[in-house]
């Protein structure tokens, strides 16, 4: 029996990374190139990646995880990222053309969803929530096994719901870039004096803001993770990025969530959350899903 191999691409703002992904989801011959200044070095580097895996292997497929409101049926990426020749044309048929067979697109988020759903951290779900953390919150939506994206594409945007009467939005007041950035501005400071384990080591030696922002930071995700619930009733909510890795994050944001449900009274459903498993793989992983499903 031929073995299915399918490429698998993660296209970021500083690097693409990519992979030969097995039908079973076991990742080979994984690398990664610079991020192509123009669109027609993007298609060389991918066509050459596509010849240097396929030597003596079969190849089903390309998935690619790209970043901005990526739509696979029109093959167009709206919305705008750190790369903009990447947007507002069919970008799939052209490199499905380059490639000589099929591509899939989806947004990097969508394709983490996926690839934890997959053979992650929610293999034994089909109704799924996940959040990343990081720079700002992203998100996604997976219902029996496909992503919701609703119709401007903006299904799991987690990142956009305004959490206070401020109206802060939770990519601001809970993820890490939005701790880094609170912080510089109390201490009148540059962004990039801090970062996320910066921010963490100043608690531990007692700094009031640091702590304040990081229990803020903790009950906004929880408020977060119960509106999932009750809006979307996911069977679990998995959270990514860096710092899921804690020992310390999920139990934190369930102490939170335990508060507002002894408040709401009501509530008896206790969100259900995990720590993703795949780290940096899950895009790759999903871009894979993604093509499989299509």
């Amino acid at each position: 029996m031929t073995k299915l191999n399918y490429l698998a691409y993660d296209v970021g703002g500083s690097s693409v990374k990519y992979a030969l992904v097995d039908a079973s989801g076991n990742l080979q011959e994984k690398g990664s190139f610079a991020t192509p200044a123009t669109l027609e070095q993007f298609y060389q580097e991918v066509v050459q990646v596509r010849q240097q895996l396929s030597e003596g292997r079969e190849i089903c497929g390309a998935g690619f995880s790209m970043p901005g409101a990526v739509n696979n049926q029109t093959g167009i990426i709206g919305g705008s990222s750190a790369l903009d020749y990447i947007h507002e044309f069919p970008i799939r048929q052209a490199l499905s053309e380059r490639l000589g067979m099929m591509v899939t697109i989806e947004n990097d988020a969508n394709c983490a969803a996926l690839g934890e759903a997959w053979t992650g951290a929610g293999r034994a779900y089909r109704n799924l929530a996940y959040f990343v953390i990081g720079t700002g919150v992203g998100g996604a939506l997976v219902h029996d096994g496909k992503i919701i994206h609703g119709p401007h594409q903006h299904g799991g945007e987690f990142g956009y719901m305004v959490m206070n009467d401020d109206y802060d939005i939770l990519s601001e007041v809970g993820s890490t870039g939005g701790l880094c950035r609170q912080l510089a501005k109390i201490r009148n400071v540059p962004v990039d004096t801090y970062d996320g384990c910066k921010v963490f080591a100043l608690k531990e030696q007692g700094d009031v803001d640091a702590a304040r922002l990081i229990d803020q930071m903790y009950e906004y995700l929880a408020r977060a993770a119960y509106i999932i619930q009750y809006t979307f009733d996911p069977e679990a909510i998995l959270f990514g990025g860096a710092i899921s890795s804690r020992p310390d994050f999920i139990p934190t944001i369930n102490e939170h969530l335990q508060k507002i449900l002894m408040s709401v009274g009501v509530a008896h459903v206790k969100p259900k959350l995990l720590p993703c498993q795949h780290g940096n793989d899950a895009n790759l992983l999903g871009a894979v899903a993604n093509l499989r499903a299509f």
